[in-house]
């Protein structure tokens, strides 16, 4: 999407929390993440917000990707690539050394999304969706049970 702009959220401003809970269903786990992350905007020529992603720090030199969406409509478009691509920069930038980023099983097209931007898998955490959300969640016709870790070296 050319004209798009991204920019860090400012203090006060309402979070897009349709956008956000694309990403994660849970709206506790969303406030908590906006709570303590970085959380940026994706606006288009006319300051409609198209997508949205949070930089968590979690260690010392670490930050997590979470919460990555981009309206349905305009899936497709590079808009998710540009996002993760500006997360990436965004830490580099900010001096950690490493970023990593969950992800569902079943969600093969994020799963290509991040490794096509250089995140490596390193893990996966059995049931993670099962213990942590009180509502089945189903992708791609299959019900998301496990997460996959993955991570770069900044």
């Amino acid at each position: 999407m050319e004209g798009m702009n991204i920019r860090r959220r400012t203090e006060g401003e309402r979070p897009p929390m349709e956008l956000l809970l694309l990403a994660d269903p849970s709206e506790p786990l969303v406030l908590e993440y906006l709570e303590r992350g970085m959380c940026y905007l994706a606006e288009s020529e006319d300051g409609v917000t198209v997508g949205v992603y949070v930089l968590l720090p979690t260690r010392p030199e670490t930050v997590e990707l979470v919460n990555v969406a981009v309206a349905e409509p305009l899936h497709g478009r590079g808009i998710g690539k540009r996002l993760v691509q500006h997360a990436v920069r965004t830490a580099a930038e900010a001096g950690f050394r490493t970023i990593e980023v969950g992800t569902g099983s079943t969600g093969v097209a994020q799963l290509a999304l991040y490794q096509k931007c250089g995140f490596r898998m390193t893990g996966i955490d059995r049931d993670f969706f099962v213990r942590h959300y009180a509502e089945p969640i189903y992708e791609n016709g299959m019900r998301l049970r496990d997460m996959v870790r993955l991570s770069q070296d900044l």
